[in-house]
């Protein structure tokens, strides 16, 4: 039984030491924007770029020969906009100075 405990205080000192609680935060907090951004795109910046473009349904209808091109652009837009949230939120946080090493 006190093996198991110090297992179990390993752990907790494992979590705490290694900022797992942060990272899980991180990942569902990454998951929801991932959900925002694509529903932004696909609401309305393909509406927007099918009217500039003089499609009826959006982007999912532009067709160079046999291939829906629509959906990969889709795809690249929310990936686009996900790094540039996360590279501002990078630098605005001055997270960039914690993994500096020291000389």
């Amino acid at each position: 039984m006190l093996r198991y405990w110090y297992m179990f205080q390993s752990f907790i000192e494992f979590i705490r030491k290694r900022g797992v609680v942060g990272l899980a935060i991180g990942f569902l907090i990454g998951g929801s924007v991932s959900k925002f951004v694509t529903s932004f795109v696909q609401d309305v910046i393909q509406p927007v770029v099918g009217l500039i473009f003089g499609f009826k349904n959006g982007m999912q209808s532009w067709m160079v020969g046999p291939v829906a091109i629509g959906n990969f652009l889709s795809a690249f837009i929310d990936f686009l906009i996900i790094a540039i949230v996360v590279f501002a939120g990078f630098k605005l946080l001055r997270l960039d100075r914690l993994d500096k090493r020291d000389a």
